[in-house]
């Protein structure tokens, strides 16, 4: 597992043992990657990683300038992780928070430019999790939620659903709040 972009381009991030987190891939990583940076400037948002696991998707904003990052993480090991790599990194403006990404979402007085969300893929009521995030506060109008995911489901038919890209085995699906849209 690496960084593929920006100031740590090549970086290794090597995982503490007892770390159980399945991290994106490299491949689907930069596919990702390449979609978001032909629309943001990295420099000028504000970034939610939901469901961070080893922190790879949120360092790698980091790497590319964001220094507005709240990573959500409920495993102490995991959270402990992601918040030692990013003081040794020295990224600013980099939150690690231990919590419930289900109570987080509820609690939350912030709200973000960019939510990406990486649950585990056999997650109690997953399909649940857009309506979560697009009716709740948290992500600013015009904002982009972006949701990890097996093949095993279809997001299509949401008010809100932008495109599905895939990677391999990873599908990430991409929806924009539209308060005119969504099911407020």
């Amino acid at each position: 597992m690496r960084i593929i972009g920006g100031s740590l381009r090549g970086k290794q991030i090597v995982p503490v043992k007892g770390l159980s987190a399945r991290p994106t891939t490299d491949f689907a990583k930069e596919g990702l990657f390449n979609i978001l940076s032909n629309s943001y400037d990295f420099e000028e948002i504000s970034f939610l990683d939901l469901f961070s696991g080893t922190g790879s998707i949120s360092f790698e904003m980091a790497s590319r300038g964001c220094t507005n990052i709240t990573a959500v993480e409920m495993n102490n090991l995991h959270s402990s992780f992601i918040k030692k790599s990013a003081a040794d990194y020295k990224f600013e403006g980099f939150n690690v928070v231990r919590h419930n990404v289900f109570d987080f979402i509820e609690i939350c007085r912030l709200s973000y430019d960019i939510i990406f969300a990486d649950p585990p893929y056999d997650l109690d009521k997953l399909e649940l999790l857009p309506d979560k995030i697009l009716n709740g506060s948290i992500l600013k109008e015009g904002g982009l939620f972006i949701l990890e995911h097996s093949g095993s489901y279809s997001f299509d038919n949401h008010p809100n659903f932008l495109r599905c890209k895939k990677y391999g085995n990873v599908h990430f699906s991409f929806f924009e709040l539209n308060r005119d849209n969504s099911l407020n």
